[in-house]
């Protein structure tokens, strides 16, 4: 397992929104990711009041949550975490790995959203990472996870033109699909509101529905609900909301 350290720095190196909180925060306001979550927790546990957010970058989605929920949020990028107490100074948010970190807290509901499960890619890392989730659960509590269930394969890049702090950027945004790592690579290139260039290259472990059925069961949870991330009936990918209860 690589040191948390090394691990914060390869991402950061690697990935234009860890080193430029404020464009992370904008360019995702409006992911709905928060909502979902605390809908599925209605849904399936709607006496829960404390929550545990393994993965929370910024806090974007832990501020919405924290409305309803006592929250706790933890993640492994500490300029993501200096931000979150910049700009988000109420909230309860510490820097630490989803591999080994130990709150001594158990939660009615646990969360890992924003694809942060996908960063893992070592199949021991993942089972740690569910070992993880389960030391925080009560007995009863919830986990919901988003994550990538299918690659985004295309044969082209795709350009957008997205709203930044700065002025509108311009990005062109490629994929590759290895199918014997299960590892989806998003290469973006960007032209800033500034005139100047940027080059990221993020890549995420594919989970197949039955591979998260197989980890949530090992580590103690029996999944309840998968729903599409799209917000659609189903599941068609790329990603998906996956909801299971702990059973120990």
């Amino acid at each position: 397992m690589t040191s948390p350290d090394v691990e914060a720095e390869r991402m950061e190196a690697t990935n234009l929104f860890y080193r430029d909180p404020a464009l992370y925060d904008a360019i995702q306001s409006d992911s709905g990711s928060a909502e979902a979550c605390q809908a599925l927790i209605e849904r399936h546990r709607p006496d829960a009041t404390t929550l545990v957010d393994f993965g929370c970058g910024t806090g974007r989605d832990l501020e919405i949550l924290a409305k309803r929920f006592d929250c706790v949020g933890v993640d492994l990028q500490t300029g993501l975490v200096d931000y979150a107490h910049r700009v988000r100074s109420g909230l309860d948010i510490r820097a630490g790995d989803m591999r080994t970190v130990r709150l001594q807290q158990r939660m009615d509901a646990v969360t890992c959203l924003g694809n942060s499960l996908a960063y893992l890619h070592d199949n021991d890392e993942i089972s740690q990472a569910f070992a993880t989730f389960a030391a925080h659960a009560r007995p009863g509590a919830l986990l919901v996870l988003c994550s990538p269930v299918a690659p985004i394969i295309r044969p082209e890049p795709i350009s957008a033109v997205v709203e930044t702090p700065d002025g509108p950027a311009r990005v062109a945004i490629g994929y590759e699909w290895d199918l014997r790592t299960q590892i989806n690579t998003m290469h973006r290139r960007w032209v800033l509101a500034s005139g100047s260039d940027a080059q990221d290259e993020i890549r995420r472990r594919v989970l197949f529905p039955r591979e998260l059925e197989r980890y949530a069961s090992a580590a103690g949870f029996e999944i309840v609900d998968m729903v599409d991330g799209s917000g659609g009936t189903g599941l068609s990918g790329p990603t998906a909301y996956t909801v299971a209860r702990y059973t120990r």
